[in-house]
């Protein structure tokens, strides 16, 4: 599938270029300023956003509600003993590995008064239970030892009585899970590498399995939202961005979104909108890409790192390290970059929601072909 990819790097290279210097600008807002306290690994929905945050030694939980940027509201959400890692959040659920004990543990807040957040426990074995993942009403988990960590999820629509099920539990290491409404995707070394496999739980007695990319080399850290699913992918040598529709099980179609000789790291995606941090420019920065428009755009500048971007709906979260620390940043997108497309014209075969000559040369190529039988 991959074999003549490598020959369009260098005209795709400058394509990059030539899009990422169209000059778009945005105003960039700290959510959250500390001195002191490295503020990492940022997640989003809608206006609310959370990350860790290093305190007295460990790492604890806070969240922010930036819906008036005048006056953010900031709240603890967990600063137990130990260590409270990777945040997730949806809606007025939050989520995170916690540190209990000789192991970590998925716990959770509901935070319908912001204010007072409202912890409970989403599982809690004797084994090692990490990297949550949120949609609706179901968590997700990577959940073992080291050599052999499975996904498992949990429903907690009564936070009281969480009720857990299995999602993939073979051999070898199922990591880094991520869910949107019924459909969980992960990296899996089954085969020696890391490859991207997905699961329908919508029959929780039931899961139904797939393959998502198993080419070789590593693919690792997916991101889902929709039918659309995206990783960081060593292919090439470099770490790229792939992305991949999943609408169609049996015919899943590979999308090019980031590739070069760089590296491209970390994907989030939201809607039509995919993010990613990269180190083009010799410092770490975060890009973005449109499926409609199959567009890229810059949206940091700043000499300094910014990593582990999040996307939710047009604002744009990340790790900046600017100042003495690491603190959380955010902007706002809009203008062309965020375009949509919510009714195709006929005509439009390629699907990039406008009828031109490139609609007319991939039909073209199937002049006067007909698939009738009798």
């Amino acid at each position: 599938m991959r074999s003549l990819k490598r020959l369009q790097i260098t005209f795709m290279f400058l394509m990059l270029v030539l899009t990422a210097t169209t000059g778009h600008c945005w105003d960039e807002f700290v959510v959250s300023s500390n001195t002191t306290q490295s503020q990492q690994k940022p997640d989003i929905f809608g206006t609310v956003i959370v990350w860790q945050q290093l305190a007295s030694g460990d790492f604890d939980i806070y969240a922010a509600d930036i819906d008036d940027l005048g006056n953010i509201q900031q709240v603890t959400i967990a600063d137990f003993d130990n260590d409270q890692n990777n945040p997730a959040v949806y809606e007025n659920k939050i989520v995170w590995q916690d540190y209990v004990d000789t192991d970590f543990d998925i716990y959770g807040a509901d935070i319908s008064v912001f204010s007072e957040p409202n912890i409970f426990v989403v599982s809690e074995t004797y084994f090692n239970e990490q990297f949550p993942a949120i949609s609706g009403n179901i968590v997700v988990w990577q959940d073992g030892d080291e050599g052999d960590f499975n996904i498992y999820g949990s429903d907690i629509t009564d936070i009281s009585f969480p009720v857990e099920f299995e999602i993939s539990i073979v051999d070898q290491n199922q990591m880094a899970p991520a869910i949107y409404r019924n459909a969980v995707v992960w990296q899996d070394d089954f085969f020696g590498s890391f490859d991207i496999y997905g699961s329908d739980i919508w029959q929780r007695n039931k899961v139904t399995e797939f393959g998502i990319t198993t080419v070789d080399y590593q693919q690792q850290k997916p991101a889902i939202s929709e039918n659309i699913v995206v990783w960081e992918d060593d292919f090439w040598g470099d770490w790229c961005i792939y992305a991949a529709d999943i609408s169609e099980k049996q015919n899943i179609k590979e999308i090019d979104i980031c590739i070069g000789d760089w590296d491209c790291r970390n994907p989030d995606i939201d809607g039509n909108l995919i993010v990613w941090q990269d180190n083009r420019n010799g410092n770490w920065d975060i890009f973005g890409y449109n499926l409609v428009t199959a567009e890229e755009f810059q949206i940091t500048t700043n000499s300094a790192d910014q990593i582990n971007p999040a996307i939710s709906g047009r604002i744009v979260v990340w790790q900046d390290s600017r100042g003495s620390v690491d603190n959380i940043y955010a902007v706002i997108l809009d203008g062309e970059v965020i375009a949509d497309c919510f009714y195709r014209q006929p005509g439009d075969v390629n699907g990039d929601c406008e009828v031109d000559f490139y609609d007319f040369a991939e039909m073209s190529q199937h002049w006067l072909e007909n698939n009738l039988y009798w």
